[in-house]
């Protein structure tokens, strides 16, 4: 039961039986019990301490991206996380006179392409490679998101945390980033969900800025070239030690292939897109016919890059 403390603090704004499938990137996803749009670093730390307090199951979600949520949903609060303040400033750890270092400052609910964009508009260097990346910047530090070559990890300098002993500041050393994961990702693994993200830092430098607006521009026709538009969650499988997933997805014979209304996109065959009526189950069982038959051909077995979240 939710307590009457957040029934009181968040009054019309606390939603019961919100559809999931409206807040995420698949547009799949059965209700959430209780869900909640905070629109601050305050709010997203009152709200997951009065969870804490009540014992209340919480999930604290961003814009959706690689996520799939069960048909039966998410029981407990779901927290959509809209604290998306961004701000630029010259790094005061840089040698004395130096004009080339900058930090980027980002909290958690802002979507990283903005804060890409942002920084190549001023001409700052680093995260040109994420300008149309979906996704929050929490959600990209959970999952040590990268393209292209790069990777939140190249330019992470921390992050501000938020758990049972308050705020504090974990150096990006300290989060366990590698390829798609990270401390944050092996924690909610094991629903182990007691520290959050609020805001990100990242080293930025100056970078000329037209060649970063051409690169950019470069990497935009690249993503729209290659990958699929429409309802998904991004790349379902992580990359195998020796090839690409969608490599062997594509070798295995399973381009266009379908269950119900999720279909194995004809031009990236790592991309599961939702044609409008496929469930959650729809799309697992898709995940589980691609895992067999990769396995079955390439002696091959692929692991989610996904998150499967929910009651299933």
């Amino acid at each position: 039961m939710i307590s009457r403390l957040l029934r009181a603090k968040w009054g019309d704004r606390l939603l019961a039986n919100e559809p999931l499938a409206r807040h995420t990137t698949f547009g799949i996803g059965g209700p959430a019990e209780w869900f909640v749009v905070v629109h601050s670093v305050a709010e997203l730390c009152e709200c997951v301490q009065l969870a804490q307090q009540d014992g209340l199951p919480y999930l604290v979600m961003g814009a959706g991206a690689n996520l799939l949520v069960s048909d039966r949903g998410i029981r407990g609060l779901v927290i959509q996380n809209q604290a998306d303040r961004i701000d630029f400033t010259p790094d005061p750890e840089a040698s004395a006179g130096s004009e080339m270092a900058w930090l980027g400052r980002a909290e958690s609910g802002a979507a990283l392409c903005r804060l890409a964009r942002q920084a190549v508009e001023r001409g700052l260097a680093n995260l040109e490679w994420a300008v149309d990346v979906p996704g929050t910047v929490g959600g990209a530090v959970v999952g040590n998101a990268g393209a292209y070559g790069g990777y939140v990890s190249d330019s992470l300098r921390g992050v501000s945390v938020f758990d049972v002993d308050g705020e504090h500041w974990l150096p990006a050393d300290e989060l366990g980033l590698t390829y798609r994961s990270s401390v944050f990702k092996q924690a909610r693994k094991s629903s182990d969900r007691a520290r959050v993200i609020l805001w990100a830092l990242f080293s930025l430098r100056k970078g000329d800025p037209e060649a970063l607006r051409v690169k950019a521009i470069e990497f935009t026709s690249r993503r729209f070239e290659s990958q699929p538009q429409g309802l998904s969650a991004g790349s379902v499988f992580r990359r195998t030690a020796q090839y690409p997933a969608g490599f062997l997805i594509e070798n295995a014979g399973l381009k266009g292939a379908r269950v119900g209304g999720a279909v194995i996109s004809p031009k990236h065959a790592n991309f599961i897109v939702n044609e409008g009526t496929a469930t959650a189950q729809d799309v697992l069982d898709l995940i589980e016919l691609v895992r067999s038959t990769v396995y079955d051909k390439f002696k091959v077995t692929l692991e989610l890059e996904i998150e499967l979240v929910g009651e299933w």
